[in-house]
């Protein structure tokens, strides 16, 4: 009876949420401008098009760890290079019972290799430098600078209905530091994927999976293994102003699997995109 009653309140939701968007004020509307880059875990492969920038913010909470991080990332296309494109992120985070405060922060640079944001598969690699703004001690942050490269794909399977995305990265920081004074290098692989259903253009339900595998300093020169393993069903719909603005908000529930077996938490994603100068 439990399984049933969640699978109808999850329909519930689903339809709440598209008679919702079918009701949406007319003078808030466009022509229908679809969701493309706003996945929540998993990196699309598609750059900022000429002009328009972006500023995306998400939260996430899970229990029983009580971990919960805020992470905000404003991305850029280059003036006159419309496959080259800059974007930094800050987060503010909250490992379990250690202090809230500044985590690690990024700066991304990420170039359109293949494809666009018209194109059935399209390929975005990233290179990022990662900064030591969080406090190691507290555990909000590696303790010593490093870099981090991803390589996102995206691959429309069937045109205005489903898409999936791919995602593949390392990070290497040469120095980290433990909760002491111990220092090593360490080094994290991370895998994703998710599966985006378009049921409208402005609402789309979607699946990630992510997988990390990451290393910890335990002593000098001495590491110890930590993985998880996240499913996140959700969704997200659109708000288009003749203005050029989209916002996009969106939620998921992820849920721990394996190695993170027991954890589940909640993940709220919002999103302002708009042409410069366009929506101040």
């Amino acid at each position: 009876m439990g399984r049933r009653t969640s699978s109808l309140s999850s329909r519930r939701l689903l339809l709440a949420a598209a008679l919702f968007l079918a009701v949406l004020p007319g003078q808030a509307q466009q022509e229908p401008k679809g969701i493309q880059d706003n996945s929540f875990l998993i990196e699309e492969a598609y750059n900022q098009e000429k002009g328009v920038i972006q500023h995306i913010s998400g939260f996430s909470r899970l229990w029983p760890s009580r971990d919960w991080g805020y992470s905000f990332t404003e991305e850029w296309p280059v003036p006159g290079h419309e496959k080259h494109q800059l974007s930094a992120t800050i987060n503010l985070v909250s490992p379990g019972d250690s202090s809230t405060g500044m985590g690690d922060c990024f700066f991304n640079y990420r170039y359109q290799l293949v494809g666009n944001g018209e194109a059935r598969v399209a390929v975005a690699p990233r290179l990022s430098l990662l900064l030591p703004t969080g406090s190691a001690s507290q555990g909000r942050g590696f303790g010593g600078p490093g870099l981090q490269i991803s390589l996102p794909a995206s691959v429309v399977v069937v045109d205005r209905h489903l898409v999936t995305h791919w995602n593949a990265g390392a990070t290497f920081v040469p120095s980290a530091r433990g909760a002491g004074t111990d220092r090593a290098a360490v080094i994290g692989y991370n895998l994703g994927q998710s599966v985006v259903w378009l049921a409208h253009p402005r609402f789309n339900v979607l699946l990630e999976t992510v997988w990390n595998a990451s290393q910890a300093v335990a002593g000098p020169d001495t590491t110890v293994a930590v993985r998880s393993l996240l499913l996140n069903p959700g969704m997200r719909w659109a708000y288009n102003f003749k203005n050029g603005l989209q916002i996009v908000p969106g939620v998921g529930v992820p849920i721990g699997v394996g190695p993170s077996a027991g954890e589940k938490g909640i993940f709220l994603y919002l999103s302002f995109e708009h042409p410069l100068g366009a929506a101040r």
